[in-house]
């Protein structure tokens, strides 16, 4: 019975509960204002003599010109290449892959992408099993020590909270909106399920050669896949 469930794509039967690991993103903590401040006069101005046309002109080039031990405009370009991926700087939304294999979650990303690819990054290294993460050990839906395609999709979407249960590739050719998302965007067809996280690839079918289903996102073909997005990502 259980090999039949699992011939529908890659993936096993949707389940309508499980657990799957938690990343709680607490809101921004943002102080106070100091109520001592409110309806505070400005100061008066300071009377003092009319400068000078030299002065004038001193004190306007001084305050054009950069502070002092500031960076030049090409040290910053540099450095902006290099913490983003030789791209200068324009694309602060581009995650990147960690020398341990995992995703570096960008500073811009919302709430529940940073949760979405922290479970992605729970199951990237895992071993591809046929099944996995589809409730193949009693009573664990989410649980396992192997993940398939579908199967790691679906958990990184959980964490997320758009999923209670794992879907099957062929399911998530219906899954949320059609089209590509602003920062998620699934593909899937009968057989096979990917998405697409903050520029890169997540992708089961990649990780028996680099270790990890993060991969760059021009890796392989997009060709006869359905593609979806998260409401909201």
């Amino acid at each position: 019975m259980l090999f039949a469930c699992l011939l529908a794509g890659c993936g096993g039967v949707r389940q309508d509960a499980g657990t799957v690991q938690a990343w709680k993103v607490e809101d921004p903590y943002l102080p106070p204002p100091d109520p001592a401040s409110y309806g505070k006069a400005d100061a008066p101005a300071i009377a003092s003599r009319p400068r000078t046309a030299t002065e004038t002109e001193t004190t306007a080039a001084s305050e054009d010109a950069p502070a002092r031990g500031a960076p030049s405009d090409a040290e910053v370009t540099a450095d902006l290449e290099q913490a983003y991926g030789g791209k200068g700087g324009t694309d602060l939304d581009q995650a990147a892959i960690g020398g341990d294999g995992l995703a570096v979650i960008p500073d811009t990303a919302p709430r529940k992408l940073v949760a979405l690819m922290h479970a992605a990054n729970d199951v990237a290294r895992k071993p591809y099993v046929y099944g996995g993460g589809h409730g193949r050990n009693a009573g664990e839906i989410w649980a396992d020590s192997a993940y398939d395609c579908s199967g790691s999709v679906s958990y990184a979407l959980a964490a997320a909270g758009y999923l209670k249960g794992p879907e099957t590739s062929g399911t998530l050719m219906s899954f949320g909106k059609s089209g590509p998302g602003r920062w998620v965007t699934i593909y899937a067809n009968a057989g096979h399920a990917f998405m697409v996280v903050a520029g890169l690839r997540f992708d089961t079918s990649g990780r028996q050669i680099t270790g990890t289903r993060w991969q760059d996102a021009r890796a392989r073909s997009y060709a006869g896949f359905t593609v979806r997005h998260p409401i909201g990502l």
